[in-house]
């Protein structure tokens, strides 16, 4: 047996089983850095949790590693750029603890709405208060859920068996993956007026930091109850402990945290706040199948078959790649575009590939753009490899076409969102320094690299808008650092401004409340 496997952190027996038919496996838990070093160029394959970090030197010691396993979902801990460079297959666990999170949800829920960690307390302080904890019923009552992924559902399922009314937010999953799970989509701000409890199952990204803070806190209602069993950052910690002990939301429960290893959290300090150490994915089972999934697709790889979850592995010739490659990163900020610029609820997207492109394989193109939709909302690692899957999952429907272009154009990739309030156009090409903007809906303009933040302006052509903007701009000490101003049809013109910093809620509303401005967006590329 010529396969060697060394595993770093813990992972269930059952996975270490599995590999030992097809390699030698070695154990090591708590092993040191500089030891990890020295040893790695011994082994075949890595297997890791969160605890080892994977950096580029490991990677580059490892001159016989074929693949890193990641007995989990995030790969934060794993230099996967390091590793593609030099042709190591990246692979995760992505499902593993879809049950096991969902199912703390739903008994945290239950914990809120019977007091069950406080009574137990008192109990076992000496004290007997039925009085004191007067619970509710979770049948009947609406549970928001905000993000309707692969946990989201999971929860919006067994919340149904409870005999409650399921409404969630998340504009990347469509209204026909909604019904078959009987739920209702609803806007952000209707979910959090109706909601008797409010599940997060969000990704944290850029766009979802601090998703829930003060405002859209006094907007619930006085007796909702919250649970995050997703990413700490998304809630402001100090504001739902503000709206909790001043009664504007009757509890809270708390998986996850800003900072962890958690010791000293403001959430700490509320007796009607129940929270747990991240025990979300802390389950046996999900341990169990954390590990079976990372070794199966690791003997998968030593077979020569391609495994279930690749977060890096390249499927397309290189000569293909050597001409498509410049535009993933096109796709990726194309389609991240769309998505930042639309409103309501995705319903479908529209590719296409103009030029000399089609007349290649554009499949990591399709992956480029869906990772591109899903980027603003979403940490899912998309690839080649799973984002068919990804897009079938969230109910995309997503329509190709290739064709000639006879523009100024070599290529050109269109992606075209469709929602129930309109359909949003975005165009991109590979400029000589990098991916350019060029087409938002009818307006022809150029977004170059490194635009950052965008503040996009529709309104009428007319002398004196630009100068306004960028008095409302300096106002606020927000600084432009580039401009496009296209003009289009009916007497309409788009400015597209470059800011050195995100334009706030106020500037916003400022802007677009001035005279002959039709559409503000906001996005970041």
């Amino acid at each position: 047996m010529d396969r060697r496997v060394l595993v770093t952190d813990p992972i269930a027996q059952d996975g270490i089983d599995a590999l030992a038919p097809c390699a030698q496996v070695d154990v090591r838990l708590g092993i040191a850095p500089d030891e990890l070093l020295r040893v790695i160029g011994e082994y075949d394959a890595l297997i890791v949790r969160s605890e080892t970090k994977v950096t580029a030197a490991v990677i580059d010691a490892g001159r016989k590693l074929e693949v890193i396993g990641r007995a989990g979902a995030g790969v934060d801990n794993i230099d996967v750029d390091a590793a593609t460079k030099r042709g190591i297959i990246v692979v995760n666990t992505p499902l593993g603890n879809t049950i096991s999170a969902a199912e703390h949800t739903i008994a945290l829920m239950l914990s809120l709405s019977r007091y069950i960690p406080q009574a137990n307390a008192t109990l076992k302080g000496g004290k007997w208060e039925r009085q004191r904890f007067m619970g509710v019923e979770v049948r009947g009552k609406t549970l928001g859920i905000i993000g309707l992924g692969q946990i989201g559902s999971e929860v919006a399922r067994r919340a149904r068996g409870l005999d409650m009314h399921v409404v969630a937010n998340d504009p990347f999953v469509s209204e026909e993956r909604a019904q078959s799970l009987i739920v209702e989509m609803v806007s952000l701000e209707d979910l959090l007026r109706r909601s008797d409890y409010i599940a997060i199952h969000t990704a944290l990204t850029p766009q979802t930091r601090g998703l829930i803070g003060e405002r859209e806190l006094r907007l619930v209602k006085p007796g909702a109850r919250i649970i995050n069993v997703a990413r700490g950052g998304i809630v402001d910690e100090e504001a739902l402990y503000n709206a909790v002990e001043e009664g504007r939301v009757a509890g809270a429960a708390v998986d996850v945290f800003s900072k962890e290893p958690a010791q000293d959290n403001i959430l700490f300090k509320s007796d009607r706040i129940i929270v747990t150490p991240h025990l979300g994915a802390s389950t046996a089972e999900a341990q169990e199948r954390v590990a079976l999934d990372v070794a199966e697709q690791i003997a998968a790889i030593f077979r020569g078959e391609p495994p279930a979850y690749s977060v890096n592995a390249p499927l397309v010739p290189r000569e293909t790649m050597a001409i498509i490659g410049p535009y993933v990163e096109v796709a990726v900020k194309t389609a991240s575009l769309a998505t930042q610029l639309s409103t309501g609820q995705l319903s479908s997207v529209d590719v296409e590939y103009l030029g000399e492109i089609a007349d290649h394989d554009v499949t990591p193109l399709k992956a480029a753009v869906i990772k591109g939709l899903l980027q603003p909302v979403s940490e899912e690692n998309v690839t080649i490899v799973n984002a068919n899957l990804v897009a079938e999952h969230r109910g995309l429907r997503i329509s190709e076409r290739k064709g000639s272009y006879e523009g100024i154009f070599t290529n050109l990739i269109q992606v075209r969102a469709t929602t129930k309030e309109g359909t949003t156009t975005v165009s991109g090409t590979m400029g000589h320094d990098g991916p350019h903007i060029v087409q938002i809906n009818e307006f022809w303009v150029d977004v170059s690299p490194g635009a950052g933040y965008l503040l996009i302006c529709e309104n009428v052509d007319r002398p004196g808008m630009i100068g306004t903007v960028g008095m409302i701009l300096g106002k606020h000490q927000t600084n432009i650092n580039s401009m496009r101003v296209a003009a289009g049809e009916r007497g309409r013109a788009m400015m597209v401004l470059g800011l050195d910093s995100a334009a706030t809620d106020e500037v916003a509303q400022e802007i677009g409340a001035m005279p002959d401005v039709f559409s503000v967006r906001r996005a970041e590329i």
